[in-house]
């Protein structure tokens, strides 16, 4: 069995792969405190309450935009199961043609979720993974990842919003039933929820305009399900993407 991690800034993200087919995944919070040791007994307790047979890991891959703990977490793999993990970055066979200034300071997440893009959808497309940072990555129509976008992400930006306001306070993150809000509440939620989609919107038209072709809209991304239905345009919905990204690089080093 393969273990994918992704190491986030907010989650890591964990999913177990037997050959082709997603096991099972599950989620931590990232915690920059925590020693290999206790980062060995969390991700012990985590896969086996998903996966009843443990013994069966025999390799890892490891994406991480946290540098501090990728060391940490490959070494809790190799106390737990004796893997040497291989983590994303220069070196490592990816099959994906990154046509930026600096091809090095590509983040490891957008390099999974890139090659993951590629592989199954229709080519040119564009990816938004909606977490921390918001991101949106585009691929050309011959599969290379020629750029994209970064801005803050939705819980990022209403931290901010309520931490330097007096009077506003944090959310639910999901759509009022209106645009035009008739509470402070429910002002913030379209500011948040429709100020998002419509920020998608106006960004993927930019986009197509600029390559001067349509593309196919990925989404993933813990908050994308709170926006995309709220986008005017239809999107390719993964939850699992940037895992599956993981599986095809490890599949390619192998």
């Amino acid at each position: 069995m393969l273990l994918a991690i992704d190491i986030g800034n907010t989650n890591i993200t964990i999913g177990g792969f037997d050959g082709d087919e997603l096991c099972f995944t599950a989620r931590a919070a990232t915690d920059r405190s925590l020693t290999a040791d206790q980062y060995a007994v969390l991700l012990k307790s985590l896969i086996e309450l998903k996966c009843s047979d443990t013994g069966d890991i025999d390799s890892a891959i490891v994406s991480s935009v946290v540098p501090p703990l990728t060391n940490i977490i490959t070494g809790a793999v190799k106390t737990l199961w004796n893997v040497d993990s291989l983590v994303v970055g220069p070196g490592v066979k990816t099959g994906l043609n990154i046509l930026i200034d600096d091809p090095a300071q590509t983040g490891a997440d957008l390099v999974a979720v890139s090659v993951a893009a590629k592989a199954l959808y229709p080519l040119p497309n564009v990816v938004c993974d909606l977490g921390t940072a918001s991101t949106i990555t585009v691929l050309d129509k011959n599969g290379n990842m020629i750029g994209g976008v970064i801005y803050p992400g939705i819980r990022t930006s209403l931290e901010a919003l309520v931490s330097n306001t007096s009077l506003l306070q944090l959310i639910s993150l999901e759509a009022p039933s209106r645009v035009i809000g008739r509470s402070t509440a429910e002002c913030m939620q379209s500011g948040v929820i429709h100020g998002a989609a419509s920020l998608l919107d106006g960004m993927l038209e930019r986009i197509e305009n600029e390559l001067g072709m349509p593309v196919t809209a990925i989404a993933t991304g813990g908050l994308s399900p709170a926006v995309i239905p709220n986008c005017k345009r239809s999107f390719e919905y993964s939850e699992n993407l940037i895992l599956q990204g993981l599986k095809i690089i490890s599949d390619k080093n192998r």
